[in-house]
């Protein structure tokens, strides 16, 4: 699919005068429920998140490159929980959902037809028959394997349903740009509790066996084996409420309304008020700005990484500014690691990534493989203050051709959550050292080599 837009694919880039604006120390503006807080609250909020004077520095610093990066206010007064896997996912998105009294948007890539999906459309008829306007933005090549009658029996039901750039251009809603694909996966309940990351609706995520990743792979047999039955699928959510769960509104209602959905009218901005003690950063990138705003506020976090900078990614087919970042940190001294997966369901990326491994590791970055998972988590932890829950990977497609969404936390405690969360991967993981790296056949280094000359088009 990349290949029908192969020839737009250049490198992105992050202009160094990002850095003088930093240096020139303007403080962080932070929002919460009732508009713009003063300078003495915003202190006091950071004294108390930074639970220390090395963690508060280290919490400014990274507010400080957060805002400047994107130019836009972090919201205060927010509880994030985090949620591993898709089963957890899956049990609070329904609790949510069963207890919704207005309206639910939901913004998914895949929603299959089988028994995850039916569940799923099942509980969302049941809100739209009880007066509760459920509004579902899927996308066209994310449900390819998902009959029309599937969304055909919501619409019935009064659910308000768009296919985002369909791959029909007789259904297309506009220009057809087949080749910007909406990777977001975000569900927004009465405007007040927001779900983000990179969980899809499907069985793989509710049960072990990978069925779908064998059919994929041209597998006659889908029968998987006593190995493969041990696989299951390794995502990460976070459930968000308080004052941000504007901001993830707003992003949906742009979406929608880009796709000419029916208008949404209603209750879909309540006074939310303060339900903890997180700052969040909703930030939606789109391939028709001039720059990323998650790839930008990833590079600046790792640029202004003191201490550590870990990573865990699905899909790594790096941009060589993304390269430069991890390496230069890691030559500063600062604990860089990340966590890839093993097995993929898209080989060609996988190899992409391991073609970069020798050049990492020689700049001291450490490279560990999760095993017995398909990784499918997209999540960041830097500092201990500064994490990232979403879609995005580290690919070229999710900068250059998807919409994406993903939440930004700066929090020492949820910070500490997703230090754990990442030690646990880690755990599950074998580490890629420089001597092993040079034992692996001819056969691998030329599938890796030829992956990596076309990484900008998967």
């Amino acid at each position: 699919m990349a290949l029908l837009c192969a020839g737009c694919a250049t490198s992105p880039h992050i202009s160094p005068a990002l850095d003088a604006q930093l240096a020139a120390g303007r403080p962080a503006r932070i929002t919460g429920a009732d508009g713009a807080l003063s300078a003495h609250r915003t202190q006091a909020i950071l004294s108390k998140l930074g639970q220390g004077a090395a963690k508060t520095y280290l919490l400014k610093r990274h507010i400080a490159v957060e805002e400047a990066a994107t130019r836009t206010p972090l919201v205060a007064g927010n509880k994030v929980t985090l949620l591993e896997n898709g089963l957890a996912t899956y049990a609070a998105m329904f609790k949510a959902i069963r207890g919704a009294k207005h309206n639910i948007d939901f913004n998914i890539y895949i929603f299959t037809n089988d028994e995850t999906g039916q569940k799923f459309a099942d509980l969302l008829i049941k809100k739209q028959t009880e007066g509760v306007q459920v509004n579902l933005m899927y996308d066209s090549v994310g449900c390819l394997d998902t009959p029309r009658t599937f969304f055909d029996r919501m619409k019935k039901a009064g659910i308000n349903v768009v296919e985002f750039n369909p791959v029909n251009p007789a259904y297309a809603h506009g220009d057809w740009t087949i080749n910007q694909r909406d990777h977001r996966k975000v569900l927004i309940v009465d405007g007040a509790t927001v779900f983000v990351g990179g969980v899809n609706v499907s069985g793989v995520y509710a049960s072990g066996p990978m069925k779908q990743l064998l059919h994929k792979l041209g597998r006659k047999s889908e029968k998987p084996s006593p190995r493969e039955k041990k696989i299951k699928w390794r995502d990460t959510d976070v459930e968000i409420k308080g004052p941000a769960a504007a901001e993830f509104q707003k992003l949906f209602m742009r979406m929608w309304n880009s796709q000419h959905g029916k208008p949404l009218i209603g209750r879909y901005f309540p006074h939310l008020k303060p339900q903890g003690h997180d700052l969040v950063h909703a930030i939606g990138s789109s391939p028709n700005t001039p720059i990323n705003l998650m790839y930008l506020t990833l590079i600046s976090a790792i640029a202004h990484a003191q201490q550590y900078v870990y990573l865990t990614n699905a899909y790594f087919a790096p941009t060589p500014q993304t390269i430069e970042a991890l390496e230069d940190a890691a030559r500063r001294g600062v604990d860089v690691e990340v966590v890839l997966p093993s097995i993929t369901d898209v080989p060609v990326v996988l190899y992409a990534g391991q073609s970069h491994y020798e050049d990492l590791l020689e700049s001291g970055v450490r490279i560990f493989e999760r095993k017995k998972a398909l990784l499918h988590a997209k999540t960041a932890v830097i500092d201990g203050v500064w994490s990232t829950i979403g879609s995005t990977n580290l690919d070229w497609r999710s900068i250059l051709y998807n919409y994406e969404i993903n939440a930004v936390v700066l929090s020492t405690t949820f910070g500490d959550e997703m230090e754990q969360m990442f030690e646990q991967d880690r755990a599950h993981s074998v580490e890629i050292t420089r001597a092993k790296w040079k034992q692996r056949p001819m056969g691998r280094r030329m599938e890796q080599w030829l992956s990596g000359m076309w990484e900008s088009l998967l």
